[in-house]
C-alpha cells in the first residue's frame, strides 16, 4: 500500500504510525501509565525538536535528511520487529517523480504545499464556497483575474500571478482529468457565480465550464441560492483520504491554510456540509441556474 502512496501520504501514514508507538510504548516518566509525551521522545537529540516532531507526525515533513533519527526514536518506543522498521523506512522515502510542487513554493501560501498533496492523495473531496468560484473549478482566464484585481492591495507580482495561475491548473489536471480522478462534490454561494472577476467573457465561459465539470461522472455540482436556510459563512474543504484519516481544511484571515484531522473537526464540518446540500438545488436546478447566467452575459 505505502508504495502506491505520493509523498504526502507515505508521510501521513509514518506520522499516524509513530504518534501511535510513542503514545503507546513503554513509559519513561512518572506517573503515565503508558506512552512517553514529544518532549520525551526527543530529550538529548541534537537534530530533531520537539516542534518538529510534531509536524512529522501531522504529516507535513518526515525524516529526510536524518533517516538516523527515525531510528533513534524506534529505538525510545521500544520497536525491535525488523519488519515494522524497515516498512517506516520504506514510508520515509519520497514517492518518485512529486517534484513538480518544488517550482511553485516560493510562491504558496504557509500550509498551502502540505495541502496540494492531501488534494492527491484523496478519494473524495466536498467543499464549499460562498464568495468565489472553487479553485478546481476555476477556468484560467477567472484564476488570473481574481488575482490581478488582489494585485494592488496584496502587492503581488506579474511572476506570482504566473505561478499561482499555473498551480492552480496544474492542480486541477492531477485532481479531476487524471486516468482515476478524485471525486469531487461542490456547493457554490450563489454570490460566488453573480460576483463579476474579469469581463463578461470570463464570466461566461466559467460558467461554461462549471457546467463541463458537473457533467462528469465524478463531479456533483450544487449551487446554494440566496434563500431562507442554513449557510456557512466561511469556506471550507472535507478531503477524505480512504484508509487514512480524514481531514478538514481552512484559510484564515493571514492567508495560510490550515488543515485538523481531529475526528470532532472533521464531523462538525461534515454537518455543516451535509445540511447545506439539503438547502442548495439539485443538479439539474444548478445547471439550469449557470445556463440562464451564462445566457445573460452573451
Amino acid at each position: 500500500m505505502a508504495a502506491k502512496r505520493g509523498s504526502t501520504g507515505r508521510r501521513l501514514e509514518l506520522g499516524i504510525q509513530l504518534r501511535q508507538l510513542r503514545e503507546n510504548c513503554p513509559p519513561v516518566e512518572d506517573g503515565r501509565a503508558r506512552g512517553m509525551t514529544r518532549k520525551a521522545a526527543v530529550r538529548g537529540m541534537k537534530t530533531l525538536s520537539e516542534p518538529t516532531l510534531a509536524r512529522i507526525e501531522h504529516g507535513e515533513l518526515n525524516f529526510r535528511r536524518n533517516v538516523g533519527d527515525l531510528r533513534t526514536l524506534l529505538k525510545r518506543y521500544s520497536v525491535t520487529d525488523e519488519e515494522l522498521i524497515d516498512q517506516l523506512t520504506e514510508l520515509n522515502r519520497e514517492a518518485p517523480n512529486e517534484d513538480w510542487l518544488t517550482q511553485y513554493k516560493a510562491f504558496m501560501p504557509a500550509g498551502m504545499p502540505h495541502y496540494v498533496g492531501l488534494e492527491a492523495e484523496a478519494v473524495l473531496i466536498r467543499a464549499y464556497h460562498p464568495t468565489v468560484v472553487y479553485g478546481l473549478l476555476q477556468t484560467e482566464a477567472y484564476a488570473r483575474a481574481g488575482f490581478e484585481t488582489g494585485r494592488p492591495v496584496e502587492d503581488t507580482t506579474a511572476e506570482f500571478i504566473r505561478r499561482n495561475v499555473d498551480l492552480r491548473m496544474e492542480r486541477k489536471r492531477r485532481v479531476l482529468e487524471r486516468e482515476d480522478p478524485v471525486r469531487l462534490r461542490i456547493i457554490l454561494g450563489e454570490a460566488a457565480l453573480r460576483i463579476p472577476v474579469g469581463d463578461e467573457a470570463v464570466m461566461r465561459d466559467q460558467y461554461r465550464e462549471i457546467i463541463r465539470l458537473a457533467k462528469l461522472d465524478h463531479v456533483q455540482f450544487q449551487v446554494l441560492p440566496f434563500r431562507r436556510g442554513y449557510r456557512s459563512s466561511s469556506d471550507f474543504a472535507i478531503i477524505d483520504l480512504g484508509e487514512l484519516p480524514a481531514r478538514v481544511q481552512a484559510d484564515n484571515a493571514w492567508g495560510a491554510v490550515s488543515t485538523s484531522d481531529k475526528p470532532r473537526e472533521v464531523e462538525r464540518f461534515n454537518r455543516r456540509f451535509e445540511t447545506m446540500v439539503g438547502v442548495a438545488l439539485g443538479l439539474t436546478e444548478s445547471i439550469d441556474f449557470l445556463e440562464e447566467l451564462a445566457a445573460e452575459r452573451s
